[in-house]
């Protein structure tokens, strides 16, 4: 439970990141109209033209006041911004942020800051972000997929069975990292959609085949017997029937894989092959830290940041695991 509370802290903290560390007014009046332009952390296009038009150039605190004196604005908790330097007087009574090994832990920069002045504290919230989506949009593809294919295999047998067992056994031979540095090398401008697609269509294999042994097992009982003797058609046997009580123990896998994706990205990060720049991540702030072994400050905390996330979905896994298996739950 603890670990689960973690997990919700974090999505909290992606969802309403822009709220917690940005430049952006969270929500402003500017010549008469509302705007929200710390929506613009998760589109660019999200943020309205009129701000670049006014050649506000992201600098919002004084050119409120400057361009429109009635407007108004609210700020996020902490004024840092992920992606570059806080400067001298551009948030009135806030100093500049220090640089390279002078960007120690202070009042301003709870985390401190990496070589160029960017705030430790503003990247690894946006990161958060990034970390939570590789792991729930790669699941979410492998888990399409591991279901669909392990309930036909486990429900119609046969030829179906033995085309999709062997397909699996093919699919397992293939190293998911060897893939992402392929597709890496193939394609012109990667991004970190490619590498949530390249984990997904090579994640499903273990969800395929515990999916398969539920429908093998679930299909003889007598509960499917009577949905044909009601002559309900196979496809709804298959989905309305046995997968809703086959899914306990296919959480189980999906729960170990969130936690996997979140490793091989922050790993990909941190040999420079993961989000291109400028996304925050947390394996791009633990590879720059590995430079500067002097800032303990920017290895210590995306270091902690991906240790806990991938011990609480661990955990969550075992928990998951120990409530589904009867054999577990007796001891």
């Amino acid at each position: 439970m603890a670990a689960f509370s973690f997990v919700c802290f974090m999505a909290f903290v992606a969802l309403f990141a822009p709220a917690i560390a940005g430049t952006k007014p969270i929500v402003c009046k500017y010549k008469g109209h509302i705007y929200f332009p710390a929506m613009g952390y998760f589109k660019n296009t999200w943020e309205n033209p009129v701000f670049q038009k006014d050649r506000f150039r992201k600098r919002y605190p004084v050119n409120l006041k400057e361009k429109d004196p009635l407007s108004w604005a609210i700020w996020p908790l902490v004024y840092q911004d992920p992606f570059r330097r806080i400067r001298e007087g551009e948030m009135p009574g806030q100093p500049a942020n220090p640089s390279r090994d002078e960007g120690t832990p202070n009042r301003y920069n709870i985390f401190g800051t990496d070589t160029r002045g960017v705030d430790i504290f503003a990247q690894m919230v946006h990161g958060t972000t990034i970390a939570l989506l590789v792991g729930f949009v790669s699941m979410g593809i492998a888990s399409t997929i591991g279901i669909t294919v392990g309930a036909l295999a486990g429900y119609l047998g046969g030829w179906t069975d033995m085309i999709v067992s062997r397909l699996i056994e093919v699919v397992m031979c293939v190293p998911t990292l060897v893939l992402i540095l392929a597709l890496i090398a193939i394609i012109d401008r990667p991004t970190i959609w490619h590498v949530m697609a390249v984990i997904g269509c090579t994640g499903w294999t273990g969800i395929a085949r515990l999916t398969r042994a539920e429908f093998l097992k679930l299909k003889q009982t007598e509960f499917v017997s009577a949905a044909r003797a009601m002559g309900y058609k196979p496809l709804r046997i298959v989905f309305r029937h046995i997968l809703p009580n086959a899914m306990a123990p296919v959480l189980v896998p999906i729960s170990f894989g969130i936690a996997s994706a979140i490793l091989i990205e922050a790993g990909l990060s941190f040999l420079g092959f993961g989000t291109p720049p400028p996304n925050p991540s947390w394996g791009t702030m633990l590879q720059t830290g590995r430079n500067n072994l002097d800032m303990w400050w920017m290895t210590f905390y995306p270091g902690m940041a991906i240790f806990l996330a991938v011990l609480a979905y661990n955990l969550i896994g075992e928990g998951l695991q120990h409530a589904t298996d009867p054999r577990l739950r007796s001891n």
